[in-house]
């Protein structure tokens, strides 16, 4: 079904002729399989080892050879005498050089990345469904889905086709769709049609996608799309369709070759034709043909020993030592001659969640209330340094480290981070790496609250698994979570009913803890809490000065993501709450009192603003192409160095900022074609603009490399063969230069 996303969930239904709560009947799951095929992406078909070996044969250079081998293999033959043995020499080391030049092609091309096939490993083995014959939700093979089918979602599950949401079962539906899209943080899902026909898959928010993954809350969906008809379906077929250019080595040996050819057949037959009036001569027993035969050896010698015989083997050679470089680099390049013309890349274009970026969410800045003068409220600033889930990094203010014991404020902060939070940290033993367990923000506040450690745990002698969880753990001993208010799009926060776990609790020890939209919070609150102790009333004036700062936070250089933190310090009773109607979360969520906010975002990685210093000085330009939004985008940029505060001064933020794919797609193709020689920063778009901006840059005769790690990235990856990487283990590849 087209546009799916632009209609109401009535019309989906009726196209499909079903109902949410009955599906198909069997009579209709039969003619729509037949319709469709099954839910699965088509196995590329992989070459043979002997079209393999025929590959190695292909270069023209190589080909000469060959017939110069053959040649000299048949005149040795027929040689006559003593020397007919070591006649046989030349041409079995012009094949051995040939078998040699094969066998490494061979080997590189069987081990390379398929990056086709990769794509099936993100397709579901199972999927719920609705359907006539049975009442209850039943599992059945996610290839057996079909377009129409009433499915069912639930958090932890990979969505198994492309699925028009008609109902959501829970407060909110969140899903991770960053390995499509870009996107560094999950996406809140609603029902509502989308009118825009023309909306990037990140706009279309009634929708599901095949292969990502639901983070939280429950839904029911109609397929809209299955197999090749998906959203990666289509990348697969783009990626398919697409014939990748080849290298300027692999162009330059074309055009060796073909001017060796022809310079060798002319002094060949020039050779052969001057010697004509000879071919009579006594020493070759006086026939006209031995001669001829003679003198056309001669020749064929001259051809030979014309030809590099070494270079084909030497390339090879090199290049399958510069890919073992690569990959020890941890980027593996699919083939071979990619390596080559790294050394030559005048541009590089680079995907930014996953590759410039950790894709782990981290807090980075943080603020609580020092004191309220009338109507102006002083502010304590704290930066919060580590770049991923580790727990390891410091918390500073005006340039020092702080205990954050020593501040009542950062204790109270840390307190609602760890209970107003259904994620956590933990440690993966095989990776060796700390991972989230839930929502990337939720995991940054435990990371966090980690860094804090505002009760002075001793984390000394503590395993790794231990150690994700220690200062976390500490908190949720003193108090207890009894009820959760799930995040609601209306209200932007969540909140949690808390008791402490002293032996005597009365219903004054329960406390509400609430994070959220800053703008949302802030709107319910009445009181602001000063040095973590004191509760004064908040002022309208003081109520501005905080969303000044947070959207200066959200707005500024940095573009961070801000949570408001609050409590309701005295609880309504958790007994007289109407937990089926979320629409009344708000009212309870009132009252409340301010405490603190803290700004996160996905912080770059370490290396890579040396890396792209050294671009630049080398001459290279560093493009970032992004599912993300624009800000977020422009912000990585600024912070990696891709852009700088000098150029944005001298040419204006216009001339070298960012596009979003909609903006791109609205310029006539001379200003596309432009804007991919000064823009620095395209945002929103997705796999099609990623293969258009390649597409152009090649047209511009720059010499493209493309680095990425998300299947968003496939299409312009393959497109660009000559200098294709994929940042297997998340790094971006500083070592071009290298």
């Amino acid at each position: 079904m087209d546009n799916a996303h632009t209609k109401t969930v009535e019309e989906v239904l009726c196209f499909f002729g079903v109902n949410e709560s009955t599906g198909l009947s069997c009579e209709q799951l039969k003619k729509n399989r037949e319709r469709w095929g099954p839910n699965e992406l088509p196995a590329e078909e992989g070459k043979s080892l002997w079209e393999l070996v025929l590959e190695q044969f292909e270069d023209l250079l190589v080909r000469i050879l060959l017939l110069a081998a053959c040649i000299s293999f048949t005149l040795a033959w027929f040689e006559e005498g003593e020397g007919t043995i070591t006649a046989f020499v030349e041409p079995f080391v012009i094949l051995l050089i040939l078998i040699a030049n094969a066998i490494v092609g061979v080997w590189q091309e069987r081990n390379a990345e398929n990056a086709i096939e990769a794509l099936k490993e993100y397709e579901p083995e199972m999927g719920k469904v609705y359907r006539q014959d049975k009442k209850s939700v039943q599992r059945v093979r996610a290839r057996d889905i079909v377009p129409g089918d009433i499915v069912e979602v639930a958090v932890g599950d990979k969505v198994p086709a492309d699925i028009r949401l008609t109902s959501i079962r829970s407060t909110t539906l969140r899903v991770d769709q960053s390995i499509l899209t870009g996107e560094s943080v999950s996406v809140l899902k609603h029902t509502d049609p989308v009118p825009d026909p023309r909306a990037v898959n990140q706009d279309k928010k009634n929708m599901l996608f095949s292969g990502t993954n639901i983070a939280a809350g429950r839904a029911i969906g109609v397929v809209v799309a299955t197999g090749v008809q998906t959203e990666i379906g289509k990348i697969r077929d783009e990626m398919a369709s697409t014939d990748p250019e080849r290298t300027p080595l692999q162009q330059k040996l074309d055009q060796f070759g073909e001017q060796l050819s022809k310079v060798i057949s002319v002094i060949c037959v020039a050779v052969w034709a001057i010697n004509v009036g000879h071919f009579n001569d006594p020493v070759h027993g006086g026939s006209w043909l031995r001669g001829a035969v003679y003198y056309f050896k001669i020749a064929v010698a001259l051809a030979v020993a014309a030809i590099p015989e070494g270079l084909p083997a030497v390339i090879t050679t090199c290049l399958a030592l510069g890919t073992r470089r690569m990959a020890r680099k941890n980027a593996i390049v699919r083939s071979l001659p990619s390596v080559e013309t790294l050394g030559c890349t005048s541009v590089i274009c680079s995907d930014k969640t996953g590759t410039l970026t950790t894709n782990q969410m981290s807090v980075c800045r943080m603020f609580i209330v020092d004191s309220v003068l009338k109507d102006h409220c002083s502010l304590s600033e704290f930066t919060v340094t580590g770049s991923t889930y580790a727990p390891e990094g410091e918390v500073y203010k005006d340039g020092s480290v702080v205990k954050c014991s020593q501040y009542e404020g950062l204790v109270e902060m840390a307190t609602i981070c760890a209970l107003c939070n259904d994620s956590s940290l933990d440690y993966n033993e095989a990776k060796g790496a700390y991972e989230k367990v839930g929502e990337a923000t939720e995991t940054a506040l435990c990371c966090l609250v980690e860094k804090m450690n505002v009760f002075n745990t001793d984390l000394r002698g503590l395993s790794h698994a231990e150690r994700a969880t220690a200062c976390c753990s500490v908190i949720k001993q003193l108090m207890r979570k009894e009820l959760t208010l799930e995040f609601s799009r209306d209200r932007k926060s969540m909140s949690v009913f808390c008791s402490s776990n002293k032996l005597t609790r009365s219903a004054s020890s329960t406390k509400m803890f609430i994070k959220g939209a800053p703008e949302s919070v802030l709107e319910r609150c009445n009181y602001i809490r000063v040095s973590g102790s004191t509760r004064v009333p908040l002022t309208p004036a003081v109520r501005e000065q905080l969303l000044s700062t947070v959207r200066e936070w959200g707005s500024g250089r940095d573009t961070l993501r801000c949570l408001a933190m609050a409590t309701r310090d005295i609880a309504p009773d958790i007994h007289c709450l109407n937990l089926e109607n979320s629409a009344a979360f708000a009212e309870y969520e009132s009252d409340l009192t301010f405490v603190g906010c803290v700004g996160m975002l996905d912080p770059p990685r370490k290396e890579v603003l040396n890396a792209v210093r050294m671009c630049r000085q080398a001459g290279i330009r560093v493009i970032m192409i992004t599912g993300d939004n624009k800000g977020t985008a422009l912000s990585i940029c600024r912070r990696v160095g891709i852009i700088t505060e000098q150029e944005e001064e001298q040419e204006g933020a216009g001339a070298i900022g960012g596009l979003t794919g909609r903006e791109f797609d609205e310029l006539p193709p001379h200003l596309q074609r432009q804007a991919c020689q000064t823009a620095r920063c395209f945002a929103r778009v997705e796999p099609a603009h990623k293969s258009r901006i390649v597409e152009y840059l090649q047209s511009l005769s720059d010499i493209t490399a493309m680095t990425g790690d998300g299947v968003n990235d496939a299409p312009a990856l393959k497109r660009q063969r000559s200098a294709s990487l994929w940042a297997a283990a998340q790094q971006w590849p500083s070592q071009l230069l290298r």
